[in-house]
């Protein structure tokens, strides 16, 4: 099963807060992760669920015909996982691949490349960009070893995955590479070529954030993220 752990969208990418704010930074987040939800729909070869309290996220799973796994506690990644890696064992699913919503550019054929490289038993782990982060981790079976994500998380999970004797895939893959948390993150998306709705208000973003007058940025009424 494919996881997307999204925590509260109102408070969505805090790192950007000198330069965006809230209500566009919940704006950003919330295409971001129709990207992503997206290229998960487009792969169609595994089902797909939402670990979430937020509302818009929920909307969403309902939208693409994913499953939702109630995040009630809201306190981070890692434990959203958690309680979805739970979820999956007592439903006998055998694999899962966890997914953040922040990584605009992915597409199906990215997921390909992952179910395609995993071992029958082991894993698969995508590094972020500055090969600290894990952006991207495949577990066979779904509970193989405990995630721990942050900003240096790549190499613990490496080390975890180790330490199972399991076979362990380092999968870099450009796309699933980047992910957006930092003014300089917008400004790299804004910059790839491509049409996806994440990188068309980026490039908006990035072209009033070079304005003398706008720090913060101000949300504009929009429907990039909306239905």
């Amino acid at each position: 099963m494919i996881l997307v752990p999204v925590k509260n969208l109102g408070r969505a990418k805090q790192r950007m807060a000198s330069v965006l704010d809230q209500p566009t930074r919940t704006e950003l987040a919330k295409t971001m992760l129709l990207d992503v939800l997206q290229a998960i729909a487009a792969y169609k070869r595994e089902k797909a669920a939402i670990v979430t309290s937020d509302i818009f996220a929920m909307e969403q799973a309902e939208y693409f015909g994913f499953d939702v796994i109630a995040d009630q506690s809201n306190l981070s990644e890692t434990d959203a996982i958690e309680v979805a890696t739970e979820v999956c064992k007592s439903r006998g699913v055998e694999s899962t691949l966890v997914i953040p919503g922040d990584i605009p550019l992915i597409e199906a054929e990215d997921l390909a490349a992952i179910y395609e490289h995993a071992p029958e038993l082991g894993c698969v782990v995508v590094p972020s960009a500055d090969n600290r982060g894990t952006n991207a981790v495949l577990r066979t079976p779904a509970a193989l070893f405990p995630l721990r994500f942050g900003n240096d998380s790549f190499w613990p999970h490496l080390s975890a995955a180790i330490a199972t004797g399991k076979p362990c895939v380092v999968l870099p893959l450009s796309r699933i590479a980047l992910d957006i948390d930092t003014p300089e993150d917008l400004r790299e998306l804004a910059n790839v070529p491509g049409e996806k709705p994440a990188q068309q208000l980026a490039r908006k973003l990035v072209e009033k954030m070079k304005s003398p007058d706008a720090n913060p940025v101000l949300s504009e009424t929009s429907t990039a993220a909306e239905r």
